[in-house]
């Protein structure tokens, strides 16, 4: 027997309840309290559960705690709401990048990179990418992929984008996006292009100040847009705004704001009929200019459908209502949005046997948790593959010898992490500290809140873990490792570089490497990354670059330590 889920007619709601559904908030994935990481942002159970219960907030965006963890959180959230909640999570590199235990795949970037040489095989991952998100976002009880990027990342220095964009032309951007929409499809997620109308040419942090895009509509056209025009073409179910001004579409407004951008162009222009979400409220590029309760209501206003992160939920409900009911925010611009938003949780809400195990909502069943779908044997290869088609290296002439060939005691394993407290790709076993341990180097990091410098006595291997990080700017660290790198270089020191992350450091610093010193390039930073940029480091140097081979970490282990 099949039985459908019932969503409640949203006109029975109160308007403080209809108002509340189009409210998104942050918590923590994590099952207790005490392990909040982010208290400022994230607020204990006995905050989040009125919100949910009383409030009746429309949905939660989860970040942090392990694949388990959040399975037990999206099903106990759910309990709470009287609605069902649309669960969302920035998963833009897999499940595993916020969620610990799921897949951690690598930034899409390198989907760009392979595109440039193997173009169908670069959109089969993507879709293949899509696919696997989709269903372990399911397994986990997600419903809301804020996936994928549609920027073009055409501005090598952009902080906040970066390798989190599928390339640098419009082109493959558009191709790869479609093709990792195509992998979501029917596998009960939505899925979100963003940030709208582009944030891929900015050189600021929308996390922390207001980015302006000075192009015009021509060039908007024929670049920024192309991607977003083929995520809609592909059936995307969202698309997210952007925390920047654009004077040639709106002179006093940023996008967020904007009836021109959002209402005029998405939805009059080119017939959007999708959810339009804000990026998140709590972002400075919106607190400094504009209020708590004032940014909700302008975003509403401006023609968004959810209000996404919000700095106080509470106020950021009174201050719509009060709009609703003195006549600055009509009834039929609500209406409109809560239309949308009952279609797209009526589309992540299938019919479900009645056999399955169900959360209390009132529905007559809801999907399982299946955690078996969690990091399947399909998933492993998918990422290898990926990360070893988008390797780079820098070739030495003949055989490498091994990195640290006369045993020397004081030969150092140097580590470069922007923030160890916030590195869950380094840890003890992990390859970039194990590996190079079995071949007799000793360990030492620094990361960018430490006083250090390399020391310039001994044979040493630099590995770099840098990439664009919202929130705080790569530009100093990148200086500070320059200097290292060439001060090791004239002192010959280097005996192999490996950079993880940013391919914009890595074209940077490879011209600084001599012919005799190994470097390689991989675009992940978890360990599967680190075993695979390692192996090819200790093996012959003149690789072909598109197809090195796949090295064992255990072979590695035992060829260095007999």
């Amino acid at each position: 027997m099949v039985w459908k889920p019932v969503l409640p007619d949203w006109n029975s709601l109160s308007l403080a309840q209809q108002v509340a559904q189009l409210v998104v908030v942050r918590a923590s994935g994590h099952w207790f309290d005490s392990q909040i990481p982010y208290p400022q942002w994230e607020p204990p159970a006995a905050t989040l559960r009125p919100w949910i219960e009383e409030l009746g907030v429309g949905g939660v965006i989860l970040l942090g705690g392990s694949g388990p963890e959040l399975a037990l959180r999206t099903q106990q959230l759910q309990e709470w709401a009287e609605v069902p909640l649309l669960v969302a999570a920035d998963i833009e590199e897999g499940v595993g990048q916020r969620f610990a235990g799921a897949t951690w795949m690598p930034p899409p970037l390198a989907l760009g990179a392979i595109a440039r040489h193997n173009l169908p095989q670069a959109l089969d991952y993507a879709r293949r990418f899509g696919r696997l998100t989709a269903q372990e976002a399911v397994a986990l009880g997600l419903n809301w992929v804020l996936a994928p990027v549609a920027d073009v990342n055409n501005n090598p220095l952009n902080p906040v984008i970066n390798v989190r964009a599928f390339g640098e032309t419009p082109d493959t951007v558009a191709a790869l996006v479609a093709a990792f929409i195509a992998g979501t499809q029917g596998q009960g997620v939505l899925t979100t292009a963003k940030h709208f109308p582009g944030h891929g040419d900015t050189a600021m942090d929308s996390h922390l100040e207001l980015p302006q895009l000075p192009q015009g509509r021509d060039r908007l056209e024929a670049l920024e847009w192309v991607p977003f025009r083929a995520a809609i073409a592909a059936g995307v179910s969202s698309i997210m705004t952007a925390h920047l001004r654009v004077p040639s579409l709106d002179p006093q407004d940023p996008a967020t704001l904007s009836p021109a951008v959002l209402t005029q162009i998405l939805r009059q222009d080119w017939g959007f009929d999708g959810i339009i979400v804000t990026d998140a409220l709590m972002m400075q590029a919106i607190t400094q200019h504009y209020g708590a309760e004032e940014a909700p209501v302008r975003a509403l206003e401006a023609g968004a459908d959810v209000v996404l992160m919000p700095v106080n939920p509470p106020k950021a409900i009174a201050a719509i209502v009060a709009a609703v009911e003195q006549g600055r925010l009509s009834e039929q611009r609500l209406h409109q949005s809560l239309e949308r938003l009952w279609r797209a949780k009526l589309a992540v809400c299938s019919p479900v046997e009645a056999t399955t195990v169900c959360h209390s909502w009132d529905w007559e069943a809801s999907p399982a948790l299946q955690l078996e779908q969690v990091n399947p044997a399909t998933a492993l290869p998918l990422c290898r593959s990926i990360l070893q088609d988008s390797l780079q290296v820098h070739p030495c002439p003949g055989t490498i010898t091994p990195v640290n060939p006369a045993g020397a005691a004081d030969a150092v394993n140097l580590i470069w992490v922007d923030n160890l407290l916030l590195a869950p790709f380094l840890g003890m076993q992990t390859p970039a500290i194990a590996l190079p341990h079995a071949w007799g180097y000793h360990t030492q990091w620094i990361d960018g809140q430490t006083p250090g410098e390399p020391d310039l006595r001994h044979p040493t291997l630099l590995q770099l873990f840098i990439r664009g990080n919202p929130f705080r700017g790569s530009a100093a660290a990148s200086q500070r490792v320059q200097r290292w790198l060439e001060a090791l270089i004239r002192h010959q020191c280097l005996r192999g570089l490996v950079v993880y992350g940013s391919p914009y450091a890595w074209e940077q610093w490879r011209e600084l490497l001599p012919p005799t010193v190994p470097g390689v390039f991989c675009y992940g930073q978890m360990p599967e990354a680190q075993d695979l940029a390692l192996g090819v480091l200790a093996q012959q140097a003149t690789l072909d670059p598109g197809n090195p081979p796949r090295p064992s970490s255990l072979d590695l282990g035992q060829a260095f330590t007999t």
